[in-house]
């Protein structure tokens, strides 16, 4: 094994960097400094781990414009998109610094009728230290919505992020030391699966990975080994549902924004649009107009970037043609737009739901978009693939009533992936998406283990938990009960 990798530029292959290949051992040797640094950064407390990061918030946001820089060098995508993701990451480490106290502290609950003399509380304790596996398409944002909440729940973080994107997990690195110099409280670890592999099996106290949902059952057969708990965001095939009674063109620009940012590489991009017959062909009429004007490239007025990682241009390749082998039609583009490193925009339509275009992950500036007879048939279509991350819905009358029939983690209403800019929101999938949740108070608990306690408030004389109890206490609890809840 090499033991270093170079770090590219996906429009150009120039070389931006190179990095260690962290072994077993290495990767060891990291986990063991954060559990010291675990133990010091959850005894700071909930005030001053809120003051260090909304110290890194205002950092993050102060250098703005040069991370973006890095992640466009590293990432491929447009500064502006960059900058835009970048705003969101610095959106939750704001709202977890602000929130993690009144999530995790300690609470009071009620001890019910008949441990009435006890006082009953939960609290959230950090697990230690966190693994974070982070991906390349959204190499800030994504990250961060594990980084974050762990480090405001009291943990510390070894970030090992995508090797496609090793700087950009370097640079956030190195800027919360620079407000958190005291401890390696979250520290790097770069290279390959094998890292990542290592990692998971380093003894750190929870994972959170994002990345291929094959990956995601590798990730989770490893941590099985020890018994290591997991959180796994792994891809979709998001859908926007659009209702005859929907804003046309504000449904069209959604679909097409969904389905080319970041050069289609997004989790939560639309890779399917199922419109009522009704306005189907004014939709995909409007749709095409509006991504015919795209344009992939590297310079300041291009739409979008390169496909960063090389080895999905083959998947959108095999997606296209397997549509169009199969009955579909392209409406727009076609085999001719994969245009190595980039891939201009492809609309294709009608196509069979039994096609690999609709049933599985394309990851690329491509859009399946059919016609459905009713909101139902729409939902069911949705509904059947193995994926449940996140849908769009457009309709001025049945939106929730559309969202609630769609087996996904998130729906925005009226607007496309509306959930990821609101802290406050879980974000995750069910089925092949994944299990766990980042952001919101669900993404904070999601890095802490509850803690139940009783504690005797005033002692009495019915004691039932007592091998000295009288034969007459059992009788009593349960004529109690009896009398209680009497039909």
């Amino acid at each position: 094994m090499a033991d270093t990798f170079d770090s590219l530029d996906p429009g150009t292959g120039d070389v931006l960097a190179t990095f260690p290949v962290c072994g077993a051992d290495d990767v060891r040797s990291v986990v063991d400094d954060a559990r010291e640094a675990a133990r010091w950064w959850a005894q700071v407390g909930f005030a001053e781990r809120r003051k260090r990061l909304l110290a890194w918030r205002s950092l993050l946001s102060g250098r703005l414009e040069e991370l973006a820089e890095l992640v466009h060098a590293e990432n491929g995508k447009p500064r502006e998109d960059a900058v835009l993701e970048i705003a969101l990451a610095v959106e939750h480490v704001d709202w977890a610094a602000k929130h993690a106290a009144k999530t995790l502290g300690r609470r009071s609950v009620s001890p019910g009728l008949l441990s009435a003399n006890q006082a009953a509380s939960v609290r959230y304790l950090p697990y230690g230290v966190v693994g974070v596996i982070g991906p390349w398409n959204y190499p800030v944002f994504t990250p961060m919505g594990s980084i974050a909440y762990a480090l405001a729940a009291g943990n510390a973080v070894v970030l090992k992020p995508s090797e496609h994107t090793p700087s950009v997990g370097e640079w956030l690195v190195r800027s919360f030391t620079a407000v958190v110099p005291e401890q390696p409280v979250l520290q790097l670890v770069t290279g390959l699966g094998e890292t990542g592999a290592a990692l998971c099996t380093s003894g750190v106290d929870k994972i959170a990975f994002t990345g291929s949902t094959a990956t995601g059952r590798k990730v989770m057969a490893a941590c099985a080994q020890t018994l290591t708990p997991v959180l796994i965001e792994c891809g979709g095939k998001d859908v926007a549902i659009v209702d005859e009674d929907a804003d046309l063109e504000l449904a069209a620009q959604s679909a097409a924004w969904g389905a080319c940012s970041n050069a289609g590489q997004t989790c939560v991009g639309t890779e399917r649009v199922y419109v009522h017959e009704k306005v189907y062909d004014r939709v995909l009429h409007r749709m095409v107009e509006i991504m015919r004007e795209l344009e992939p490239g590297a310079g300041e007025g291009a739409s979008y970037g390169p496909m960063t990682m090389p080895s999905q241009i083959a998947v959108v390749r095999r997606h296209i043609d397997a549509a169009l082998a199969d009955g579909g039609t392209a409406v727009l583009g076609g085999p001719e737009s994969i245009r190595p490193p980039y891939i201009g925009p492809v609309v294709l339509a009608e196509v069979p739901e039994s096609s690999a275009a609709v049933q599985e992950e394309t990851f690329g500036p491509v859009v399946v978009v059919n016609k459905v007879a009713s909101m139902a048939e729409a939902a069911e279509k949705a509904n059947a693939t193995p994926y449940g991350l996140a849908a769009s819905v457009f309709s001025r009358s049945r939106g929730e009533r559309i969202a609630e029939s769609l087996r996904t983690g998130m729906v925005s209403i009226n607007g496309v992936l509306s959930f990821a800019g609101i802290p406050s929101l879980p974000f995750g999938g069910v089925g092949d998406s994944g299990f766990g949740r980042i952001h919101g108070e669900d993404g904070l608990r999601e890095f802490a283990r509850p803690q139940a306690v009783a504690k005797l408030r005033v002692p009495i004389p019915l004691v039932v938990t007592s091998f000295a109890r009288k034969p007459y206490a059992v009788r009593l609890v349960a004529d109690m009960l009896r009398r209680r809840f009497r039909g």
